[in-house]
């Protein structure tokens, strides 16, 4: 691995805690301007102390984001369809690597929809998208799609897309916590990061899967909805910050939400 690509993913993945917290703002890029996610760049800002990386598009970047923001950026390099369609595999590569380059991305990102109408062509784009990440040391995040089909969410099934990803090159790897994650993470040679998911119904949920996930091997969450859809979004991530790098447990992280959402109170 180039000393470049290693410094890239040591700025998103943190060497003391070998952890990180992303934040992921780039759901716009199929669902359009979601319930709190309307002006990115006023929802992020009051979450950035705690957030070790944001995922977005580059027209996110480009238009929301302060220019002198020191966080890492992944960037997501895939898209083409709308929530619109029942099929949301035929995605596309939708932005090159010079302009990741120059928008001086830390990683790009793109989904794999293994078992759908779109699998081959998404697999072999994660392919081409290692090729040219590789000519210029940039990690490449591959993000293991189900679109509607929720009931894929197995370890069998997640296991053989993260592997899949993994076996195309991507550097590191996002898929949704399940049971048996352990399994997931074992049999994948990559680190793993665990999709937020749809907001889950309790904050507590949020810090179970976030704890269990961590206990099962991942190296830390890619939240989008579960934080910045929560009441108390600041708080929010401050708790789950603390499972993913200071090993709270759910309990106590629901403590510090609490504490934090006290004083945001105030």
């Amino acid at each position: 691995m180039d000393w470049g690509l290693k410094n890239r993913l040591s700025r998103i993945i943190r060497p003391k805690t070998g952890h990180t917290v992303m934040l992921a703002i780039d759901h716009g890029y199929f669902l359009g301007p979601m319930t709190k996610l309307e002006k990115p760049g006023e929802t992020v800002k009051p979450l950035l102390d705690d957030a070790d990386a944001l995922m977005l598009t580059r027209g996110v970047l480009r238009n929301c984001i302060p220019a002198e923001l020191d966080k890492p950026m992944v960037l997501r390099v895939s898209g083409g369809t709308s929530v619109l369609k029942d099929d949301l595999s035929q995605e596309g590569l939708t932005t090159s690597m010079d302009d990741a380059v120059r928008l001086n991305a830390s990683a790009v990102a793109m989904s794999i929809f293994v078992g759908a109408p779109g699998e081959r062509e998404s697999i072999l784009n994660l392919a081409e998208l290692v090729n040219e990440a590789e000519e210029v040391g940039m990690p490449v995040l591959a993000v293991t799609a189900v679109g509607k089909e929720l009931a894929k969410r197995d370890a069998r099934y997640l296991g053989l897309a993260c592997r899949i990803a993994a076996e195309h090159g991507a550097h590191f790897v996002k898929t949704y916590y399940c049971g048996g994650f352990e399994q997931v993470v074992d049999k994948c040679p990559v680190p793993c990061v665990i999709a937020g998911g749809p907001k889950l119904e309790t904050e507590m949920d949020a810090f179970r899967m976030a704890y269990d996930a961590i206990q099962a091997g991942a190296i830390g969450v890619d939240m989008g909805r579960n934080i910045w859809q929560s009441e108390f979004p600041a708080a929010k991530i401050k708790a789950v910050n603390a499972i993913v790098h200071k090993g709270l447990t759910a309990k106590e992280a629901n403590q510090l939400y609490e504490e934090a959402k006290s004083k945001a109170k105030k």
